[in-house]
């Protein structure tokens, strides 16, 4: 036994001292509705799972979509139990309601085949109390690409466990898709932790999904040199890989289908042969040594195959993985540079054959500037928007309104979220803390309308500094409030103009929800509205038959007040945000 101070447990079948504590901590935090508390690991049909509504796809949990705010915490916030206590409830407070947190092989399976559940038990615990969902990332055998999160005693047994080699023939701190033995190890570990989970949450549906591994992929190389990938990479290219390709051209990402054509589309031959040699591309958006990332990507998806698979098997909810992005610059773009074989936008076909236990593919979006674009990458051929990273400052906070509205996100999660050296400040967790505080209280008009026309999104900056769209009859305009139009602008008075790259940190974001033809609720933050006709050859002009800003409590919409004269405007503060209910006519 640990000699670490005890968190409040769930379920440990150790002793029966320890059957006799999780029953007292069950009875703690299940509240005062008499059932017995061993009821809880019993499990429940309703389990979360995903369902589609028109052209979105939303999380059901109770029998009831739920729309997540999230946040995510640090890698490493989750080692351990003193740490947490007192996050759970700040992160309540700050209204979120979903938090996306870490279980590590490393602590999961200290010893081969001894597992110690006690840091998941306490993780669900305290989300549980303080009313707050969790996602569970598996840190296994990879995390940011590198394999720091395996025990020890895989760390130590390279012969069992090998790890990638690079063009040059070094070791890289990376273990090998073509170790069997890894997989069938992380896949064993994994099943365990689900087979807990739904042993102690299936009942109350804490955990709402799982995140497989974290940014995988290989970094500091294009792909794995050792001696078995060379010999895969020069053999044919699997049959279920080819067949799919055959079945799915039609819908295949441009990139791919592009490298596949200029082959003359083979029904088979070795990686280079079907796709051609890898080159490297100039435009950080181009298919830069393809052939090497698809073929990580192959292997990779074939990897978490097996991990999510077994995991599914004990415990079905949805699972997805991350991707670490290919950066815009010189040094960026190249696979190796970021994870090669990661689920990036231009190999999901590959992900999709590969894995098809994995349910979506999320981005990490730290390209900012590039927010739009990834958002669209990641949505095509019915891909759900899920964002388990990103960054928490006010631009954040606005372009969540944006990706709830015009994506119909099911997840957005700034990292860092409970502080510390690297995560989100407390102005960061306050700007947060305001945004979610504001779309909590339209939740229930953005699932009644999510894959609908009825609800939509824009988003500006000083690079994108107009957007429009058309919804409820007429068109909307949005812009960036004069003071932000120029750049350096934002800056606090005192410290000059600033950089264009200091600007460009402001954003501006809402969600616009029609109830009716010219009837809006909108909600956002630093950014100004302007409407005109749809038709920009009618003669006909806009006005408002009515403006107020207000709150919805208990789904009622309270006026705050009636906008007219010199406020007869929508203009959200940089600062904070707000809903409008608008009513348009035309003259």
């Amino acid at each position: 036994m640990s000699d670490r101070k005890k968190p409040y447990t769930l379920l440990n079948m150790k002793t029966f001292k320890n059957i006799l504590f999780f029953a007292f901590t069950a009875i703690l935090f299940a509240g005062c509705s008499g059932k017995n508390p061993i009821e809880m690991i019993r499990g429940d049909k309703d389990i979360p799972h995903l369902a589609k509504q028109g052209t979105s796809t939303q999380l059901i949990t109770g029998g009831s979509p739920f729309l997540m705010l999230g946040g995510e915490l640090h890698n490493s916030s989750m080692g351990g139990f003193e740490y947490m206590r007192p996050i759970w409830k700040r992160m309540a407070d700050a209204n979120l309601n979903t938090v996306i947190a870490t279980a590590s092989w490393e602590l999961v399976e200290p010893e081969e085949d001894r597992f110690d559940f006690e840091l998941v038990d306490s993780m669900i615990v305290g989300a549980r109390k303080e009313g707050i969902k969790l996602v569970v990332i598996w840190f296994g055998s990879w995390k940011n690409s590198a394999s720091t999160y395996v025990p020890s005693w895989v760390k130590l047994d390279q012969k069992r466990f090998p790890l990638v080699k690079d063009e040059g023939g070094n070791t890289l701190n990376i273990l090998s898709t073509f170790s069997e033995e890894a997989s069938k190890a992380d896949a064993k570990a994994f099943a365990a932790l689900m087979k807990h989970i739904r042993q102690v949450d299936s009942k109350y549906n804490t955990v709402l999904m799982m995140q497989v591994e974290n940014e995988i992929g290989t970094l500091r190389t294009k792909r794995d040199y050792s001696e078995p990938a060379n010999a895969a990479f020069n053999a044919p290219v699997p049959p279920e890989l080819m067949d799919y390709l055959a079945k799915n051209k039609v819908s295949l990402h441009p990139g791919v289908l592009e490298a596949w054509g200029k082959q003359g589309c083979p029904g088979t031959g070795t990686w280079e042969e079907v796709f051609g040699k890898g080159v490297l591309v100039d435009d950080w958006r181009g298919m830069s040594y393809l052939t090497e990332e698809l073929f990580m990507a192959w292997n990779y998806a074939r990897y978490i195959e097996k991990i999510a698979k077994s995991g599914r098997e004990e415990y079905n909810i949805p699972m997805y993985v991350n991707a670490w992005l290919k950066q815009p610059g010189p040094s960026g773009h190249a696979p190796g540079n970021y994870p090669s074989g990661g689920p990036t936008p231009q190999v999901i076909d590959i992900w999709r054959a590969g894995a098809p236990s994995i349910d979506f593919i999320a981005p990490d979006i730290y390209i900012v500037d590039h927010f739009r674009y990834v958002c669209d990458q990641y949505t095509l051929s019915g891909n759900p928007l899920f964002i388990p990273e990103t960054t928490g400052d006010g631009a954040a906070a606005a372009r969540a309104f944006f990706a709830y509205g015009r994506y119909s996100a099911m997840c957005y999660a700034p990292f860092g979220i409970d502080g510390g050296d690297a995560g989100a400040n407390v102005g960061e967790i306050s700007d947060m803390k305001d945004a979610y505080g504001t779309l909590k209280q339209i939740i229930p008009l953005i699932i009644r309308y999510q894959g609908t026309p009825n609800i939509s999104g824009l988003m500006v900056s000083d690079i994108s500094g107009i957007d429009s769209i058309i919804i409820g009859g007429y068109k909307i305009r949005g812009t960036l409030p004069r003071r932000f139009n120029f750049p350096g602008a934002g800056i606090p008075a005192g410290q000059g103009q600033g950089s264009v790259q200091q600007a460009r940190r402001q954003a501006g974001g809402c969600l616009v929800i029609t109830v009716g033809l010219g009837e809006y609720f909108i909600a956002g933050r630093n950014m100004s509205l302007n409407f005109a006709m749809a038709d920009p050859e009618s003669v006909q002009k806009v006005s408002f038959l009515s403006l107020e800003d207000g709150r919805f409590v208990n789904d009622q919409w309270i006026t705050g007040r009636r906008l007219n004269g010199d406020e007869f405007r929508i203009s959200f503060p940089s600062d904070r945000s707000k809903i409008f209910k608008v009513s348009l006519y035309r003259y």
